[in-house]
């Protein structure tokens, strides 16, 4: 038997072989907190939903993906409108100010419309006056990316859910998010909710098999170079 590797090829082999390693373990840390996250988010999804109170008082993005309830009235002459597709087909959130029974203001993905229905006086029934009821899902909602189109402020649509524009001034919201509105339908039909979206990319396992992979591939070089230039031997 012959073993006779080269030091510096097997050093650098070596080196090599622990940060592909490393990254194929790091790949699966990640896979147990997002399988983690999964789980905690669709808990959050099926609990009975809290008061404002103890959302607001949670910490980080502890609120995430809750469930609340809010009493209060809308803002209708304020509503905004955040551009959609469904199925491929375009469609509008339509966002309004909720003011609460002590005066706190959060805005509230009441659900989508179709273009047609972009006038509120198309669904004048859904559009409730004075004290009502709301429960729907605490989101923060996602940045403008360079590539998102400016709002078309003359018809109030947005692009992207800026909760502070779309508030419009002299409003103050007592969070920068908004309550995605739950399945309960409104008078007329419009607008539709319960469209929360409960999407996370989970590719880590791949990622690792990947790695580890290619740890695999490069064992198997050194093996066959050493064994080609007879440096390393089995009999």
């Amino acid at each position: 038997m012959t073993f006779r590797p080269y030091p510096g090829f097997t050093i650098a082999t070596l080196i090599l072989l622990a940060i592909l390693c490393g990254l194929g373990f790091w790949q699966l840390e990640r896979l147990s907190w997002k399988l983690g996250l999964i789980a905690r988010v669709n808990a959050n999804m099926s609990a009975a939903p809290l008061s404002l109170d103890t959302v607001l008082a949670m910490p980080g993005d502890e609120a995430q993906y809750r469930r609340v309830t809010l009493r209060g009235t809308f803002d209708h002459g304020k509503e905004a409108y955040a551009f959609a597709t469904t199925g491929g087909a375009p469609v509008y959130h339509v966002l309004t100010p909720f003011r609460t029974e002590d005066g706190r203001v959060l805005m509230v993905d009441r659900g989508e419309i179709p273009r047609e229905k972009l006038d509120p006086k198309s669904r004048a029934a859904g559009n409730v006056a004075g004290p009502t009821q709301v429960t729907g899902v605490w989101r923060t909602p996602d940045p403008p990316s360079g590539f998102t189109p400016p709002p078309d402020l003359g018809h109030r649509i947005w692009y992207a859910r800026d909760v502070a524009a779309m508030a419009g001034p002299g409003v103050q919201l007592a969070a920068p998010v908004v309550v995605e509105a739950d399945a309960t339908a409104n008078s007329g039909g419009w607008p539709k909710g319960g469209h929360t979206v409960v999407s996370f990319r989970n590719q880590h396992l791949g990622y690792a098999v990947t790695w580890f992979a290619l740890a695999a591939v490069l064992l198997c070089i050194w093996l066959a170079f050493h064994i080609s230039r007879g440096r390393i031997r089995l009999k």
